[in-house]
């Protein structure tokens, strides 16, 4: 049962960029303006030392939104709080290199369904969509591929039913996108 909790724990510290860059709380930066941050600037240590005028580069990112960001790290509690973040293991990882991975996927439609071992839901969909695929909540003849986690239910029922589904383990997607 501990050792449950320490290796969910361990499993948490690994996550895209956008998700930690989102976990910082920065007022106005969503899900969305995360994700355009991480693929502008590629690293947190970039981001941490971004001026107005580079932020202000970034789709989705106007003056207010650069104002906070440029706040946040002129605190040294902030950046002190980063510091200790990462000296324990936490990574802030991009999914997949730049513009070859956008058409790996792009026009596919994603469903993720069960429980995963590697990645949490968010972190999945915020991956996939960084290779360019739609992902959905359900199951429909415009789905391409499945990942089916442990204790998949009726989402993994209904694509072997339609027959015309890919369906993929979260090991398989792994392999998959790592090969």
């Amino acid at each position: 049962m501990h050792q449950n909790l320490l290796d969910a724990i361990e499993a948490s510290k690994q996550t895209t960029l956008s998700r930690l860059i989102y976990a910082l709380g920065i007022p106005e930066v969503g899900e969305a303006t995360a994700r355009a941050l991480s693929e502008q600037f590629r690293s947190l240590d970039a981001l941490m030392d971004a001026d107005v005028d580079a932020l202000l580069e970034v789709d989705d990112v106007g003056p207010i939104v650069a104002g906070h960001w440029v706040d946040y790290f002129c605190v040294d509690d902030n950046r002190e709080l980063i510091k200790r973040l990462l000296a324990s293991g936490v990574e802030g990882k991009m999914p997949a290199p730049g513009n070859a991975g956008v058409a790996l996927l792009e026009g596919q439609t994603w469903v993720i369904t069960g429980t995963l071992e590697h990645y949490s839901r968010n972190e999945l969909k915020a991956q996939l969509q960084a290779l360019g695929a739609k992902v959905a909540g359900s199951v429909s003849s415009k789905t391409t591929r499945l990942v089916a986690g442990q204790e998949a239910g009726s989402k993994l029922k209904k694509a072997t039913a339609l027959g015309t589904v890919e369906i993929l383990t979260e090991d398989e997607f792994i392999a998959r996108i790592e090969g």
